[in-house]
């Protein structure tokens, strides 16, 4: 059988001690190559090429995050698993901005790292349930963030026009339904192009729709 090949990045001896017991122990991986900065991780990877490096994030020197970076540019067929003690949303993201496949925590159970290795390997991305759960508790919060941003700077008789707009309506529907002159109507497109950078009345629309103006309006 062919094994998967690791590298293990940790300053800390004992970690990948234990971290190359576990793969070792293995049928189909083995550790190659260990490193304990990120220079040395580097070098690991340019000389050995590991299919698979075990990353933790805080490492002396230029850190796991731009080792992760470098790899991810110059061995793009080397995948990187963040494997660290710091379960922090804003890492995560910087880790997968990096180029790492996966994030997994220090304290999840050995198969689930091992797990992460195979999958790696796979093409598939790599994450533990509770790093996942709090991420997508942060893309929910950003969403719900930039939704409520959308429509920030307009006022509600602008928001009511951009409404009008969403349906498909031209600028004398618009005065007609919101009961302005045809010319108010149009000046207040206008003002929307202006304020929402757009170039024309489909962009606006889509804006409606993409931020739900109508389920917005429907609960005001």
């Amino acid at each position: 059988m062919t094994q998967i090949t690791v590298a293990l990045v940790d300053d800390h001896a004992l970690v990948r001690l234990g971290l190359k017991t576990l793969i070792n122990d293995q049928t189909d991986m083995g550790v190659i190559g260990e490193a304990g900065t990120a220079q040395e991780a580097l070098n690991v990877v340019e000389r050995l090429r590991p299919q698979v490096v075990l990353m933790d994030i805080r490492l002396p020197g230029e850190g796991g995050l731009e080792a992760t970076r470098q790899i991810a540019d110059r061995f793009p067929e080397t995948k990187v698993v963040m494997l660290t003690s710091f379960a922090d949303e804003e890492l995560v993201m910087s880790a997968i901005r990096a180029g790492a496949v996966g994030y997994l925590l220090k304290e999840v159970g050995t198969e689930e790292v091992l797990h992460g290795i195979r999958s790696a390997v796979q093409g598939n991305s790599v994450m533990d349930a509770s790093t996942t759960t709090r991420l997508f508790a942060r893309v929910r919060a950003s969403g719900v963030k930039e939704e409520e941003d959308a429509f920030r700077d307009l006022t509600e008789r602008e928001m009511a026009v951009l409404y009008e707009v969403e349906q498909g309506k031209t600028n004398a529907e618009v005065a007609q339904s919101l009961n302005l002159s045809e010319k108010t109507a149009r000046n207040y497109v206008s003002t929307l192009l202006e304020k929402l950078q757009m170039s024309n009345r489909i962009e606006l629309a889509t804006y409606a729709v993409k931020y739900h103006l109508s389920e917005r309006r429907k609960h005001e």
